[in-house]
């Protein structure tokens, strides 16, 4: 990808086909189409989808997020059932409102607010979610990582939303609950992440929920303590141990999540969930080397975030450079499927410079009609 732009010519009223298993090849997909879709009113027929996973097709919570979407915006699907690979989705225009979706498993209530959330920000007025699933679940940011990172991250291009966690759901039951409260703007500002700054604290908190006990907790937020201490012998590292309270969660649940905060307000996350066949040792420790090695490169955000600012860059007026570590597999995707929905009308490069890559792009400056 190094210096490479991504180029295709203006897409049209026409029905527009997506390749699912292109790629990252899963979720990431979906969820960028159905939104840049949902928000340019530009007809999709997803093909494909997941055809290199072991259970190739939608799984409930991809459902939910395009019956969420379909739903945001009067929009029509066809063919959109579990086990589904090629889904048509024909949008309609966005409207202000209550909004309720449930992935009835534990599927992350963070995948709904990542596909969600774009659309949400050209809706005629204000507009409540109320998600519900897993809010700490595999394979997704926990809903804390939006709390702590993503949401003051984005802030800097002018986006702002509440975010009230009801009750947490953990894997296998589900059954949390998150209220997600959003006002519309008018067009997205750039961003520029170029300087990291220093490294001026690190705080984070270690969880237990149900029939676990807080010992547990205590481990996680030890074991991380002293590892991030070995790279950041000055600087604080402030680690809370705390139990769920019974009516704040359903089922057991445990652990760890993690921000550095830089001198130049970059928040750099990361986490750990626990497993029955995991140590709470290890727990902590995993979380804080991953920690450790988003820091080491000298990027202004994380792997997490990384790939879900590309459709926000796209949207936005003007041009935005984020510095960042490696490039991921869900970043290529993301950029790809931007590119293909919104075609020579943006523009993103991304360049090598040292330890890091800059991701550049030329946004659309959208803005609802």
């Amino acid at each position: 990808m190094s210096g490479l732009f991504y180029r295709y010519s203006i897409i049209t009223k026409t029905m527009l086909e997506v390749d699912g298993s292109i790629k990252e090849g899963g979720g990431q997909i979906l969820r960028v189409a159905t939104s840049l879709s949902c928000i340019f009113q530009k007809p999709i027929q997803i093909t494909k989808i997941r055809a290199g996973r072991s259970k190739p097709g939608l799984r409930p919570q991809h459902l939910t997020g395009l019956e969420l979407v379909a739903n945001l915006c009067h929009g029509q699907l066809q063919n959109a059932h579990i086990g589904s690979t090629d889904v048509n989705f024909t949008p309609g225009h966005l409207k202000q409102g209550t909004f309720v979706a449930d992935t009835g498993t534990a599927g992350s209530v963070c995948l709904l607010i990542q596909v969600a959330l774009p659309c949400l920000l050209f809706a005629d007025g204000p507009c409540k979610l109320l998600l519900k699933g897993g809010t700490n679940a595999e394979f997704a940011p926990p809903i804390d990582y939006f709390d702590m990172v993503f949401q003051p991250m984005v802030a800097k291009m002018g986006i702002h939303y509440s975010c009230d966690i009801k009750r947490r759901g953990y894997f296998p039951k589900g059954g949390g609950e998150v209220q997600i409260m959003t006002t519309p703007i008018k067009e997205l500002q750039p961003i520029t992440l170029l300087d990291r700054g220093e490294v001026i604290n690190i705080t984070g908190h270690a969880f237990v929920a149900g029939v676990l006990p807080i010992r547990v907790a205590n481990i996680m937020a030890d074991i991380a303590t002293r590892v991030l201490k070995t790279q950041y012998k000055n600087i604080p590292v402030n680690i809370k141990a705390y139990q769920e309270p019974r009516n704040k969660a359903f089922g057991n649940g445990s652990g760890i999540v993690l921000v550095a905060e830089t001198s130049t307000g970059c928040c750099i996350g990361n986490s750990s969930l626990g497993k029955r066949e995991l140590r709470a040792e290890d727990v902590g420790q995993k979380a804080a080397e991953q920690l450790l090695d988003d820091l080491k490169h000298g990027g202004c955000v994380d792997e997490h975030l990384q790939d879900q600012l590309i459709i926000l860059m796209a949207l936005a007026a003007g041009k935005s450079s984020v510095r960042t570590g490696p490039i991921t597999l869900h970043t290529e995707t993301a950029i790809h499927v931007t590119q293909l929905l919104l075609g020579n009308q943006v523009k993103f490069q991304v360049h090598k410079d040292g330890d890091t890559n800059v991701i550049e792009c030329e946004g659309v400056g959208f803005t609802a009609t």
